[in-house]
């Protein structure tokens, strides 16, 4: 059915007004708001009709492109064993199935394996399914795990005894799924949610063999602006408990051999003064931005002295280089750092001798410690991939220097071959005169006509870097032509904690501007044009995508907007809504003005426009507790009203899923499926 004689549901008009700061807004698709609403519900799926209507005669190709995607998976993968605690763990997969299986072997390899979790029949029965948090007891018998069968990140603990199978009949009902074992093998943390703002505020201890109801509560976090979790030092001593928010953390302490004793305050929280720590020796080190050490620096302190003012420097602060974490082993200090924008990976013998970075040649790639739980040993392991090249894990001698490829990933088909792909970094010049980077791939033989189509990704908040990583299911779009790029905008931390600073708060729009002027960049240096540029984002990328439409929407032939957070205004004065609050530092509080009036101006739902746009994809999930579905439903809603085109613009949503979409791995992939062929469509390029 030709799409002209499909017409677009048009949500219905209630205004009802907001007033804030003596300033008024009438919000029309307010009424959205309200997941128990019928009328909700049959508006959303009225919009998944128009959209599988609208777009049926793609449904061939999106099949096509799946199995495409699909068959380039080796189905029956597994990972590469650790071994801890006396047993080597693996997680695989098995041909045809969704979902992992958790295994573990004692010993040796070769050791019969024992079946911990089968997620494919623990899935039976549900439409989403996620396991999560398993935490093994130091005596090797007991398994924690967190299960959501729901997709809004409310998992429900329940504990297994390895030696007999038994799952006990105990759940710890809306928690974040990760759980602690003390060294007594019989107390579990475990952090606990508000049932309504789902944020994470509350740390119980549980006693195997009691009921739920005895838990004790062991921290509760009275400040909303924060969120609560444990875990155990590598040493195996402590068990630490950590408060967070977006600029402020505070952590408390207590021997994990003594696991009903009193956590102490390990540095009283002051706000802007960031710490994590590690405990090795005698000594717990600190990653912090103490002393206005903005790209992080390393201290030490010992033990029984952990206030600030006992902190010794062990790594400087440097301008230039951003320290992101640490490994610490027996004989060796392993430093995450970042330097224009590149992975390094530091070796420093605590002999104080002979230090040196691994080497990495390229500009467009991604390296970084993995699994090292093994705090006896020279051996390191990481992993290492780029836009082109499959992700590989190595082990390397810290002694010897020497590496070892333990895994690289596959491209299964035989069409794959990286030296088919050319990748590029490139520099473009934002509107201040800041230079922002471009990563790219694309296929060897591309000329620089204009006539390319480019997908240019973003996501640029929260400090979060957006490193190259490789993609199978990418190479559906490479290999048709298509140049993927990822700009690596303010608000990210891609070149050290400043660019992270310059893209929040008050200088949150320097993050749209960058993009703006990174895709203008792209157009004049004839790698595309706006007829075949197109642009993704995802959450806060979703934002970004909302805020470019509305500010250059000429720039663009299509957008793809994944659960995009579009309302800002309204959803930061909801502190019902989960996260609300412990967002104030990343975009400020708009119970006050400077920052009402700020977000007001960039909010992408407030600020749309009479004007042309772009075709857009707009995907969402109806229990995600992220971004609240309504957010792209009332965009959406507006846009139909507003726009002054009539390029497509669909919503999508997942009346099953929650912010990270559908799960297992094959109804992620046509998910990704159902994006690339609204891209290729729009090019014109049918198979």
């Amino acid at each position: 059915m030709p799409e002209t004689t499909i017409q677009p549901p048009i949500a219905k008009i209630i205004p009802h007004t907001l007033d804030k700061h003596g300033h008024i807004r009438t919000d029309n698709y307010f009424w959205l708001n309200d997941r128990e609403n019928p009328e909700v519900i049959d508006y959303l799926n009225k919009e998944n009709d128009y959209y599988n209507k609208a777009t049926a005669h793609t449904k061939t190709f999106q099949n096509e492109l799946f199995e495409e995607m699909k068959a380039r998976i080796k189905e029956d993968d597994e990972s590469v064993p650790y071994f801890y605690n006396g047993y080597y763990y693996i997680t695989r997969f098995e041909k045809g199935k969704d979902y992992p299986i958790h295994a573990r072997k004692k010993g040796s390899l070769e050791a019969p394996e024992e079946i911990l979790f089968d997620c494919n029949e623990m899935a039976k029965g549900h439409s989403y399914f996620n396991l999560a948090g398993l935490s093994i007891s130091e005596d090797n018998i007991w398994a924690s795990f967190g299960i959501d069968t729901v997709s809004r990140r409310q998992y429900t603990i329940q504990i297994k005894n390895l030696i007999t199978g038994e799952i006990l009949p105990v759940k710890i009902e809306n928690t974040t799924g990760g759980a602690t074992w003390a060294s007594d093998n019989k107390t579990l943390f475990y952090s606990r949610k508000d049932e309504v703002t789902l944020r994470a505020d509350k740390i119980y201890k549980h006693k195997v063999g009691t009921p739920v109801s005895e838990d004790a509560l062991v921290y509760f976090e009275k400040d909303d602006t924060f969120d609560v979790s444990i875990y155990k030092s590598k040493s195996k001593k402590y068990l630490i408990i950590n408060s967070n928010s977006t600029m402020t953390t505070e952590y408390r302490i207590v021997l994990s051999a003594t696991p009903d004793a009193r956590f102490q305050v390990f540095q009283k929280r002051t706000r802007g003064l960031e710490y994590s720590v590690s405990h090795f020796g005698e000594h717990f080190y600190i990653v912090t931005n103490k002393d206005k050490a903005t790209n992080f620096k390393l201290m030490k302190t010992p033990e029984a002295l952990t206030a600030k003012e006992n902190w010794q420097e062990v790594i400087p602060h440097r301008e230039e280089v951003l320290l992101e974490d640490i490994d610490i082993f027996k004989d060796y200090l392993v430093v995450s750092e970042r330097f224009n924008g590149l992975n390094t990976i530091r070796i420093m013998p605590w002999s104080g001798t002979g230090e040196y970075y691994l080497p990495f040649n390229s500009e467009t790639y991604t390296a970084y410690t993995t699994t090292n739980l093994d705090f006896d040993t020279e051996i390191l392991r990481y992993s290492f991939q780029s836009l082109a090249t499959p992700s590989s894990v190595i082990d390397f001698n810290m002694r010897t220097q020497e590496k070892t490829v333990l895994k690289e990933q596959e491209v299964l088909g035989g069409k794959f071959d990286k030296n088919n792909y050319i990748e590029e970094r490139i520099w473009a010049t934002a509107q201040d005169g800041t230079q922002v980077p471009i990563s790219m791939v694309y296929r060897k033989g591309i000329q620089k006509d204009g006539q390319n189509p480019l997908l240019l990704y973003a996501y640029g908040s929260y400090g979060v870097t957006m490193d190259c990583y490789f993609s199978t299911v990418r190479l559906s779009l490479l290999d048709r032509g298509f140049i993927y790029a990822i700009a690596h905008v303010r608000g990210g931390e891609d070149l050290g904690r400043q660019w992270y600073e310059d893209g929040k708060l008050l200088k949150k729009k320097n993050t749209f501007t960058d993009f703006i002027d990174c895709s203008q960049f792209l157009i004049d240096a004839k790698y595309t044009s706006a007829r075949h540029l197109y642009a993704e984002g995802g959450s806060a990328g979703g934002l970004l995508m909302g805020a470019i439409v509305n500010m250059a929407p000429h720039l663009y032939h299509g957008i793809v907007a994944q659960v995009p957070f579009v309302d800002v205004v309204t959803t930061m004065l909801d502190d019902t809504i989960p996260l609300t609050t412990g967002e104030y530092d990343e975009w400020g509080n708009p119970n006050t003005k400077k920052y009402y009036n700020y977000m007001l101006s960039y909010s992408p739902y407030d600020n749309v426009l009479p004007q042309d746009y772009p075709a857009m994809y707009v995907s969402t999930g109806l229990h995600d507790s992220q971004v609240q579905y309504w957010e792209p439903a009332k965009w959406v809603a507006k846009l139909r009203v507003v726009k002054t085109d009539a390029n497509p613009l669909y919503l999508d949503t997942n009346m099953k899923a929650g912010h990270g979409g559908a799960s297992g791995r094959f109804e992620a992939i046509k998910e990704i499926a159902k994006e690339y062929s609204f891209l290729l469509d729009l090019e014109g390029i049918k198979r």
